[in-house]
């Protein structure tokens, strides 16, 4: 008979004691399936409980999240800045400090083309409160007839009275100090951490990128990783820089507009027109909101009144479906759903905040997912070796056994 080869007549295994030990007894392919589909099972449920919890988790702990997040997505669209310094051999720290400074001057000259003027606007709302019933006449008058029949309607449906449930009630700040006294200290806390973070963040991103390049254990990881790095800064720094612009100079044109117009402050809704429209899709229609508000103050003429959110409205759907196209192209186009989910799903959790972070952390999530691959979860708890069955030699004692399945198929010799 001719030898075995090795591969086929493996050696014994011998002990300490110079004895052969047997060879250990194969595991029951039923007991490692049942084993397999636990572990799925455990898997899936910790990962629902991980999706269902993380939510609630960003909206009772928004104190922290929220000015974290914020120095994240600014220090992102602030490196370009950061690297075009750090190439004038500046050190890195200087480099970080000179774009936070230029961030916080933007930031403050745009609040206060905003802010000062809104309070000396709104500060007359009490006094044109005639004025503007006076606009809306017809449309009081409207709803009034409406809400009269609503309420007869309303007494003819009731059979007894609703019992309204006590309520504890809350007293109002009553002056513009005590709201400050209770609510300036956390915000301006809030605002010195984020501007901490992106310091940090800038002065050492050189170093952070290089380590998490240089961590991979192969050269194609290495690659891959440089890759979703610099598509992130690429893809988040050309949106919010391109939108910026854009929004700057749809604010200016809006200002010109109603200034001739003859619309007080065009500075103050122009900035709040480039503001919200940060916002997509609502954004947009909050501001013609405020602009009609605006406009039924100033001018006796509800035609002219409603004429400055008609013009206003009429610039932003030329900068949505001409010029946005036009300038940002294909490159950085998300689907609408996407958006309109982001922006419900981080409205809810983060407020207006939330809402203007909608976006940039969407472009953040789809270039990641985009560069390191989509998480495979139907593969990993239903395919790979879990409920994949493969039919094998069969030993003679499971030789009429319906799960006698194992995780790959037997080599070949």
């Amino acid at each position: 008979m001719a030898e075995l080869s090795p591969e086929l007549n493996p050696a014994p295994v011998v002990s300490a004691g110079g004895g052969i030990e047997p060879d250990p007894p194969a595991e029951d392919p039923r007991i490692a399936l049942r084993r397999d589909r636990l572990l799925a099972a455990l898997t899936l449920t910790a990962g629902m409980g991980l999706i269902i919890g993380v939510p609630f988790a960003l909206k009772a702990g928004a104190e922290f999240f929220v000015p974290t997040t914020v120095a994240l997505v600014v220090s992102i669209a602030l490196i370009p800045l950061l690297e075009w310094l750090e190439s004038r051999r500046l050190p890195p720290a200087i480099a970080s400090l000179l774009c936070v400074i230029l961030f916080l001057v933007a930031a403050n000259v745009a609040l206060a083309a905003i802010v000062v003027p809104a309070i000396d606007f709104f500060r007359l709302l009490p006094t044109r409160i005639e004025r503007i019933q006076d606009n809306l006449e017809p449309l009081l008058d409207l709803y009034s007839n409406l809400e009269r029949y609503a309420n007869r309607t309303l007494q003819r449906l009731a059979a007894a009275p609703v019992r309204q449930s006590p309520s504890a009630a809350v007293a109002p700040p009553s002056s513009i100090l005590e709201l400050a006294a209770t609510s300036a200290p956390g915000v301006i806390i809030q605002v010195l951490y984020a501007i901490l973070v992106t310091f940090f963040f800038l002065t050492a991103w050189t170093r952070t990128r290089t380590g998490m390049i240089t961590s991979r254990e192969s050269f194609g990881g290495a690659m891959a990783t440089a890759r979703v790095i610099q598509a992130v800064v690429d893809d988040v720094s050309s949106y919010l820089g391109t939108i910026t612009a854009i929004n700057i100079v749809l604010g200016l044109v809006t200002a010109g507009a109603l200034y001739l117009l003859g619309m007080p402050f065009p500075l103050m809704w122009g900035g709040i027109v480039a503001l919200f429209n940060y916002i997509p899709y609502f954004g947009p229609v909050i501001a013609a909101l405020l602009v009609a508000l605006g406009g039924l103050m100033t001018f006796n003429d509800v035609a002219t009144a409603l004429a400055a959110p008609a013009i206003m409205y009429g610039l932003h759907l030329v900068e949505a479906n001409v010029v946005t196209p036009l300038i940002v192209g294909h490159r950085l186009t998300i689907s609408p759903v996407l958006i309109l989910i982001s922006l419900s799903f981080w409205g809810w959790v983060w407020g207006t905040v939330g809402a203007l972070l909608a976006v940039p952390l969407l472009i953040i999530i789809q270039t990641v997912i985009k560069g390191a691959g989509k998480p495979d979860i139907a593969g990993f708890l239903f395919e790979h070796g879990t409920l994949v069955r493969q039919p094998v030699r069969r030993s003679p004692e499971f030789a009429k056994s319906e799960d006698d399945v194992v995780d790959s198929p037997a080599p070949v010799a």
